[in-house]
């Protein structure tokens, strides 16, 4: 029996044999590298998830460059408060040291230059930069310093916006706090209403404690106290009188809701305005502080009016300190997500890296195993097909 052996038959050998060597070829490749997909048609689909894994990671390596940077510019900030709140500390101390009986008007007038110091660190605690040319209290327009000194009054000219960081997937945390909340917007007063004595009162009255009796009575409204023969009237912003009764030195006086705590002997016609609470900045309570250390000591009106400006002075600068003690603690919570945003940073990554790993990286038991067969194949396929290719009929005819 004659088998016939055609060209067909050899071409198909020939590719057999190259494709043996292709896929030897490909296990090399693969051991080379420890990769198992070193191209997209290794495996296609599996190739695509990787290239979407490999997003991923980029993505949670940016969101954690973002955090970074957020983590370091809010505990910058919270330094600088941190730093602030001392200089308030010491705002404080001179004012209760200044009223004290014992100061006359030139001791007083002695702290004048501290306060011009102390006036220029606050400026530059609020002009702050976080090292690399923004400034931390400027909100989104943070290039240019955020307050500036215009004829000795401070204005604020940065933007009040505050940018959000995203740091993890879906997760994004405000910035830092805008100049504008931190320094310009602390209340006067109690921080719900405000007392302040007529500038024209000639007698020796004075303001000593603000309070509520019962806050859910507080309107909010603006109410003018008035003495006269040894007695108080209080009228409303209409000119009804809404309460009445005999001054006595000491006690509270109490309507809607409040009550406001006077000694002195005012004379008939001396006043004082009730109204509720508004904003002011920190600078703007250090000029009030130099205006009480300026006042004299005598007549007795300008003593009672000294020692009002000073009691609207301390209650400022324990609003302006509260105001500075929530910001820190509303930094610090910012801070602490930014720390827990780590944790589910790391949790994301690991398991985008293991599932990359388990579908892109090499099992090189079953490689070196594969390549065994795979070479075994191919030396029976070049073999077979020179065995193959001896075949002829001149070979017979020998």
């Amino acid at each position: 029996m004659i088998s016939r052996i055609s060209t067909a038959t050899l071409a198909q050998s020939v590719s057999l044999i190259l494709a043996k060597q292709a896929e030897l070829a490909q296990t090399q490749v693969q051991l080379a590298t420890g990769l198992r997909i070193n191209t997209a048609k290794d495996d296609p689909v599996a190739a695509g998830v990787v290239a979407a894994l490999d997003r991923a990671e980029a993505d949670l390596e940016r969101f954690g460059s973002n955090a970074g940077l957020l983590g370091n510019r809010l505990a910058l900030q919270e330094s600088v408060l941190a730093g602030v709140n001392d200089l308030l500390a010491r705002v404080r101390e001179i004012a209760i040291q200044a009223n004290g009986g014992g100061l006359g008007l030139s001791d007083r007038r002695a702290f004048l230059p501290e306060i011009v110091e102390l006036r220029e660190a606050l400026l530059a605690a609020a002009n702050a930069s976080d090292g690399q040319g923004r400034y931390l209290f400027g909100g989104s327009s943070d290039t240019s310093p955020p307050v500036l000194m215009q004829s000795g009054t401070a204005i604020y000219v940065g933007d009040q916006s505050q940018r959000r960081v995203e740091v993890a997937p879906e997760i994004a945390i405000a910035d830092t706090d805008p100049g504008s909340e931190v320094f310009f917007r602390i209340r006067d007063g109690n921080g719900e209403f405000t007392v302040a004595a007529d500038p024209g009162n000639g007698g020796s009255a004075v303001l000593r404690a603000t309070g509520f009796s019962d806050r859910r009575q507080w309107d909010g409204g603006s109410y003018r106290l008035e003495f006269a023969a040894g007695s108080y009237q209080v009228f409303d912003a209409g000119g009804a009188t809404i309460a009445t009764g005999p001054y006595v030195p000491g006690e509270n006086i109490g309507f809607r809701g409040i009550q406001v705590a006077i000694a002195g002997n005012p004379d008939d016609g001396d006043a004082f305005t009730i109204g509720p609470a508004r904003n002011h900045d920190v600078f703007a309570i250090l000029d009030s502080l130099v205006q009480a250390l300026e006042t004299p000591d005598s007549p007795v009106a300008e003593q009672a009016l000294k020692q009002n400006r000073f009691f609207a002075v301390l209650e400022s600068l324990a609003r302006a300190s509260d105001h500075i003690v929530d910001a820190r603690a509303g930094i610090g919570a910012r801070m602490a997500a930014v720390e827990r945003s780590g944790d589910e940073r790391e949790a994301a990554l690991l398991t985008a890296r293991t599932t990359r790993s388990e579908l892109r990286d090499l099992d090189f038991n079953e490689a070196v195993s594969r390549l065994s067969r795979q070479a075994a194949a191919l030396e029976a396929a070049q073999l077979a097909f020179a065995r193959t290719q001896s075949q002829s009929l001149f070979q017979l005819l020998r």
